[in-house]
């Protein structure tokens, strides 16, 4: 018969044999695995640009190559554009850049909000022709400001003719597998996190999210909040910031003149809400371009970004 001390013994002998086990199998890790793990805890993890901000006089392919030694791992293009599809295609392929979306580039001057049905249509018909050609691009969004209230468009109006509109496209968004991606930007709508992420549930659909701006937001919320607020809804993220500070002194719209890092935008705790979410991949930066020197600038700052 067992004593009390000796049944005791050999139960703690069985959880340091166990334990010693769990160790050694976590130690034999392949490096492969180790390097993985530690990737996963960055939600911004590749670097994009849009294309416009590219200020060299260079053809397509040179202004690939030049993105692709500045540390960019993508380019997002305006679409409907008028950039030859088979110097887009080319310049992807020859450079390994990728093309991770789109941004529709008549979504202010026609929106999807205007009181008259042909304006309203032929922005129907944009959103068809950039989900094609996203496709063709390899990309998987097409940025779309949803509508615009203004004196002449009630709130009201442009939530019910957006969502009207919207619900055109979402087939072709099935038929390519392209997102459409709501952004919030300075339009008087969907101003709040809470009918935001509203807006995007009653579509009832996986084909459509929310390209989250940061700096966007920084004029009139925190951008770590609508991030907890929107969750799983955020598809893309636009890198930019914005300064308070120069907004009430400068003006509102100067508050963009500031370099990323050197705003308001709180980017350790938009890390951690984007972490929190489950966020990972690509970060899109929206500021002023440049040259060559410029754009290194943007590179080298938005390293810094994710890794806070």
């Amino acid at each position: 018969m067992l004593t009390s001390n000796r049944r005791k013994f050999i139960k703690q002998s069985a959880v340091a044999t166990a334990s010693l086990a769990f160790i050694s199998t976590t130690h034999c890790a392949t490096p492969k695995m180790v390097v993985e793990q530690k990737i996963t805890t960055q939600p911004l993890i590749k670097k994009s640009l849009k294309f416009g901000m590219i200020k060299e006089d260079l053809s397509v392919l040179d202004k690939f190559k030049l993105v692709k030694d500045l540390g960019f791992h993508g380019i997002e293009l305006d679409s409907p554009n008028e950039l030859p599809e088979k110097e887009i295609l080319t310049a992807r392929d020859k450079t390994g850049l990728e093309i991770p979306g789109t941004v529709n580039s008549l979504h202010w001057k026609m929106p999807l909000s205007h009181p008259d049905p042909s304006v309203r249509a032929k922005c129907v018909e944009s959103m068809k022709k950039s989900l094609r050609d996203t496709k063709k691009y390899g990309g998987t969004t097409v940025l779309l400001v949803p509508g615009v209230v203004n004196e002449k468009v009630s709130y009201a109006d442009a939530y019910q003719r957006s969502q009207e509109e919207i619900r055109k496209i979402l087939s072709i968004a099935e038929e390519t597998g392209v997102k459409i991606a709501i952004e919030n930007v300075w339009n008087n709508f969907l101003i709040s996190p809470l009918e935001a992420a509203r807006y995007i549930d009653e579509f009832d659909s996986s084909m459509i999210g929310w390209y989250f701006d940061v700096g966007n937001i920084v004029r009139y919320g925190w951008p770590e909040q609508w991030i907890a607020a929107l969750g799983k809804r955020i598809i893309k993220i636009d890198i930019k910031d914005y300064s308070r500070k120069k907004q009430t002194s400068e003006g509102i719209w100067e508050g963009f003149k500031v370099k990323l890092g050197d705003g308001d935008a709180n980017w350790r705790a938009v890390n951690a809400a984007l972490k929190k979410v489950g966020y990972q991949g690509w970060g899109s930066a929206e500021v002023r371009g440049g040259d060559r020197v410029r754009l290194q600038e943007i590179s080298e700052r938005m390293d810094r970004l994710y890794a806070m």
